[in-house]
């Protein structure tokens, strides 16, 4: 048995519609693909589930990729139950029994019907309870207790084994698993059916299909799923089950599915928890950092800029995995590799104007008068014959050239009837004509790994036959705001308290980068509610925190990243900043920015950007730096870098802001860039040449 290239794992629901916003007790998709684990997906409704998992399968079938599909309810009833209603000991005759009287919508079905009809096939009161209706139906009792006399078993042999599971007869109430059976069978028979032999269901049959489906229980990683914190547990189990399979050795992976059920199915990983946790243990991608490695040798105080970035840059490492993503959600990744052209651009040699094609060979000086072959060559309509000696053919732009052509005649400068066409010569031999290739061969590089993909680089892939192509996942950053004055911009504030600025401008900053934010809030001054939101922020790739990053007894942020995590206080000679907290967090990377606004930009700028770039597999960027004629004149001290704010005014000369006080926010959007002034004394006067940093060159 092969491996499989694709794991989905689906938290089903057999409720109504939940709407756009995503919300627990709705269908949830977890997808690890080629190894790679992809953001959880949510599904509101059956209907939207079911289309989205036929156009998974028919994209990894056509792919040819592996696929493994659980579904987090009983495939089956207790023994004889498939014989009780369809007359077969067949648990599709079930299925299909079942997909043939379920009417389902998104906010309607009639489940309770269905089961009440089952239930009057059994002797007694029948097996199913749970009325979940306002109306009382005749066979199907609100309580379990009023069942007596049916003859079912209450639990298949897989639930006695599997401890905390619930039976399938139970329709209603808090962990019921009986209506998602009843709602989710109908959705496999018509999948089973719809991709025929292409899919194979497990524990009936061997898994060998290309897609193999498969019941599965979340709660055997229930340990993992509620330390993922997540507050929709739905989402964190589909996301953690997929990576546990996904991370499994192949041996182990495959002594789960040697079980066979004829009838009452299996759940998939029973008696294999170990092994399912332990696959859970290692990350997907490696620690951005080594222990330690923010360390400054030993004697180092105050470090300039350059050495300060030099050594960020020769610490860190792309961390992020890889996945391929339709062309049209391409723009703004990252390439994963170099991308070649799979087809040439042009792909045959063509016309680049409209006119008349010929043979160049049989033309010289003077006027020209060639007969015309019936039919034209236009673009998408090739000409099928040969062009004879001596011969025109009337041409349009972009039309392939036909055989006997090498040259094109523009139309302004033919005279023309039905069957001749009148031009002066000598014309240049391939004339107004585009060959094969010219543009791009197939083959040749056209962009290299690590390039961000732009609008004019998406035009480029399609030309050359791309229509998918392989990106890193995009980097998620944690974003943490701390202190006990901060309000949410809008709320209420009295004297003493302030807005938080740095949050919605480190967010914007970020997702205009292409990462992927993960927004963690307002922190008090409290080490408990600072460590969960690190924990939280530990499952990003890196983490920005504003504020309580110094040295001081009340920097809360500094002293539990010193007491429990590993922190370098980086005394960088720049201003406006005060000593920037590189620390490491479970691993992950921590830049602890000041809590000024002014100064958190500025050093989001010249040291997260370019640390976060290279993390995301885009490289080290270097800020786009203009030499600019002075227009202020300013003495500078030896022993810092400066960073002033500034713009280019109207008579194309650098001007200040009013205040170099990194209090005055409103600088900051008064500005259209940074002033680079350099770690040594300098004397500027106006019109000397100064270094510009525009906010365009940090993609603001």
């Amino acid at each position: 048995m092969s491996r499989f290239d694709t794991i989905v794992m689906v938290d089903w629901s057999g409720g109504n519609d939940r709407g756009a916003v995503p919300k627990p007790d709705a269908i949830w998709a977890g997808v690890v693909r080629n190894g790679v684990e992809e953001e959880p997906v949510y599904l509101r409704n059956r209907q939207v589930a079911e289309a989205w998992l036929a156009g998974l399968f028919r994209e990894e079938i056509a792919a040819g990729r592996r696929v493994l599909a659980g579904f987090d309810f009983p495939f089956g009833y207790p023994q004889g139950v498939a014989r009780a209603v369809t007359g077969k000991a067949d648990p599709f005759a079930l299925w299909d029994w079942l997909e043939a009287r379920i009417e389902d919508g998104p906010q309607r079905n009639n489940r309770w019907q269905v089961a009440d009809g089952i239930n009057a096939l059994f002797p007694g009161v029948g097996p199913f309870w749970g009325n979940g209706t306002r109306r009382d139906l005749e066979h199907l009792p609100r309580k379990g207790r009023d069942r007596r006399g049916h003859g079912c078993a209450e639990f298949r042999q897989v639930e006695t084994l599997a401890k905390g599971t619930f039976t399938v007869w139970q329709l209603a109430g808090a962990g019921a698993v009986g209506s998602q059976v009843l709602m989710g069978l109908p959705v496999l028979a018509r999948l089973r059916r719809r991709f025929d032999t292409a899919v194979t269901v497990w524990p009936f049959e061997a898994a060998s299909g290309q897609v193999v489906l498969a019941e599965i229980w979340p709660s055997l990683i229930r340990d993992a799923v509620k330390a993922e914190g997540d507050d929709i547990r739905d989402r964190a189990q589909v996301r953690l089950l997929a990576r546990a399979i996904a991370g499994l050795p192949e041996a182990e992976l495959n002594a789960m599915l040697a079980i066979r059920s004829e009838e009452e199915g299996w759940i998939l990983g029973l008696g294999h928890e170990d092994a399912l946790n332990a696959a859970l243990a290692p990350t997907l991608h490696p620690p951005a950092l080594k222990d330690d490695c923010f360390a400054l040798p030993p004697g180092v105080d105050w470090t300039p800029v350059p050495e300060a970035l030099a050594r960020l840059r020769d610490i860190l490492h792309p961390v992020v995995g890889t996945e391929t993503v339709p062309l049209h959600a391409a723009s703004g990744r990252v390439l994963a590799e170099d991308t070649r052209a799979l087809r040439a651009n042009p792909p045959n040699p063509n016309a680049a104007v409209d006119g008349y094609g010929f043979a160049h060979a049989a033309t010289g000086d003077g006027p020209q008068v060639l007969p015309l072959v019936r039919g034209r060559a236009a673009a998408g309509l090739r000409y099928d014959g040969t062009v004879p000696t001596g011969h025109a053919i009337r041409i349009l732009t972009g039309a392939a050239l036909p055989e006997g052509v090498d040259t094109v005649v523009l139309e302004e400068d033919c005279r023309g009837d039905a069957r001749h066409v009148a031009f002066n010569g000598p014309v240049k031999p391939g004339a107004n004509t585009r060959k094969a290739g010219e543009d791009v061969a197939e083959g040749d590089v056209m962009l290299p790994a690590g390039h961000r993909l732009r609008a004019p680089d998406l035009a480029l892939l399609a030309a050359t036959g791309h229509g998918a192509v392989p990106v890193h996942r995009r980097l998620k950053v944690a974003v943490i705001s701390t202190g006990d004055e901060l309000r949410e911009a809008g709320d209420s504030a009295n004297a003493g308290q302030i807005y938080d600025a740095n949050r919605p401008m480190l967010t914007a900053i970020l997702r205009g980068w292409g990462h992927q934010v993960i927004d963690l809030g307002r922190q008090p001054d409290d080490a408990g509610a600072i460590r969960e939101a690190l924990n939280k922020g530990a499952k990003a790739d890196a983490v920005l925190t504003s504020g309580g990053a110094s040295a001081g007894d009340e920097d809360h942020i500094s002293r539990l990243l010193r007491e429990e995590g590993r922190l370098s206080n980086w005394r960088i000679a720049l201003k406006p900043g005060r000593p920037l907290a590189l620390a490491q967090w479970r691993g992950v990377p921590v830049f602890g920015l000041p809590g000024n606004p002014v100064a958190a930009l500025v050093c989001t700028l010249i040291f997260a950007r370019p640390a976060l770039s290279l993390l995301s597999g885009a490289g080290w960027q270097e800020p786009l730096r203009m030499q600019v004629p002075a227009g202020f004149a300013k003495s500078k001290k030896h022993g810092r870098a400066e960073y002033p704010r500034a713009r280019i005014g109207a008579d194309g000369r650098v001007e200040l802001f009013k205040s170099e006080g990194s209090g005055r926010i409103s600088g900051l959007s008064w500005a259209g860039g940074l002033l680079e002034l350099p770690y040594e004394a300098q004397e500027i006067a106006p019109g000397d040449p100064v270094t510009f940093l525009p906010y365009a060159g940090f993609g603001l």
